[in-house]
């Protein structure tokens, strides 16, 4: 099911006002990435990506064809990890968001 126009600018709308929110939403599909649940991690970034920069910009930036971008970021898409690691320093760039990973280990 395709995400309605309301829902788009609804995104929209929190992004433009709430920097902390698309930092959140970034930072959850790299959690997700890590954590085995790459689909819905691809949703979510496609979110941050038609709620910030959009496709047409992203390619131009990642000189990616708009199309593959899409493919890339659909629920059975498939990055390589060189375009992942692409698209989200793109993003990351974009929206001024210092990514930081931390290991957590368990004894």
């Amino acid at each position: 099911m395709g995400l309605t126009r309301d829902f788009k600018e609804t995104l929209r709308a929190r992004v433009e006002r709430d920097p902390e929110f698309v930092s959140a939403l970034l930072n959850e599909a790299i959690d997700l990435f890590l954590n085995g649940e790459a689909e819905t991690a691809r949703i979510i970034l496609r979110d941050v990506v038609n709620a910030t920069i959009g496709f047409e910009e992203l390619a131009q930036k990642t000189s990616k064809p708009s199309k593959s971008l899409h493919r890339m970021l659909s629920p059975k898409g498939n990055p390589s990890m060189d375009n992942l690691t692409v698209i989200i320093h793109e993003l990351s760039k974009e929206l001024n968001v210092d990514i930081k990973t931390q290991v957590v280990s368990c004894v």
